[in-house]
């Protein structure tokens, strides 16, 4: 078959969207090249750089040597670690049971409390009334502040639920003239029939809580519970790396400005390379699970 060829008009558009994309991803892809090779470079030649590194300026880890000798970030990274396991458990718990039972047809009032729900998405109660809360209930500079306030999001429990409305209602109808009760069904049908779903709620979880640190801020006061995302803040925002570069027992030459911007790079990296490593192995679920929890509402 012969093919057709392409007019004038239509391999320009073609240069045009292959210009569009190859910028999209520079775009894109630019400010990760830069804070990952600004992390192995040379901090006096860093320091007195301007624009995007492109590659390492000399190469050198005493960034990363400073960040894994000092305890300060070990001991956030840990924390966050912790939050992030615990937290996920907590959440994913809460959302499948709640997403099941709102999928109930024959649930009392399930409109109703729908309602309430999903009003909470767009109206809160503001920050002074949630920090009253918190610390009413004595969660105040204790790790659940930073974990229970959260659990729960109402988007993800609104795609968790309308993923289990979808499950043909025949199934659980067989299920249960076998004598399965509703802890049989959501276990043994639910949860495998939308893995998709839940693998995207859970990567959504995870993501939110190694970058939150907005909950940490205000309800934590012991410093040895900070998650790495507040200390992280206290280094970009603060500009405050004193509890990082005084950890060297070369204090005299570690004191300087110089050493400043390499730890905030080096810092950056370490926060980020655990979400980098992990979204990929979750990217084929990610658009089926949306779309099966997007059909209907």
């Amino acid at each position: 078959m012969r093919k057709q060829k392409k007019s004038f008009f239509n391999r320009i558009f073609d240069v045009f969207n292959v210009f569009l994309m190859l910028l999209i991803s520079f775009i894109c892809l630019s400010p990760i090249v830069h804070v990952i090779f600004a992390s192995v470079s040379d901090p006096k030649r860093l320091s007195l750089h301007k624009g995007i590194i492109l590659k390492p300026l000399g190469f050198t880890t005493v960034g990363y040597s400073l960040i894994f000798s000092n305890s300060v970030i070990l001991l956030s990274y840990l924390n966050t670690i912790f939050y992030l396991v615990s937290g996920l458990i907590i959440s994913m718990t809460l959302t499948i049971l709640g997403g099941y039972v709102l999928s109930r047809r024959n649930l009392l009032w399930g409109n109703v409390i729908m309602f309430f729900i999903t009003f909470t998405m767009f109206f809160s109660g503001g920050l002074i009334p949630f920090y009253i809360v918190v610390t009413k209930l004595g969660l105040y500079n204790s790790r659940w502040a930073v974990i229970l306030p959260s659990a729960v999001s109402v988007f993800n429990l609104i795609i968790m639920r309308t993923s289990f409305q979808e499950i043909p209602e025949n199934i659980e109808e067989s299920a249960l003239i076998e004598g399965a009760g509703h802890l049989t069904i959501l276990t043994r049908i639910m949860v495998p029939l939308s893995k998709a779903t839940i693998a995207v709620i859970a990567l959504f979880y995870a993501v939110s809580i190694w970058n939150s640190w907005f909950n940490a801020s205000i309800f934590l006061k012991d410093r040895n519970k900070y998650p790495l995302q507040l200390v992280l803040k206290e280094i970009l925002v603060m500009n405050d790396t004193s509890q990082v570069v005084t950890s060297s027992s070369d204090t005299t030459a570690l004191n300087t400005d110089i050493y400043k911007p390499l730890v905030k790079y080096c810092t950056i990296v370490v926060s980020l390379l655990p979400v980098l490593c992990f979204y990929p192995f979750s990217q084929k679920y990610f658009i089926k699970g949306v779309m099966i929890g997007a059909i209907k509402g």
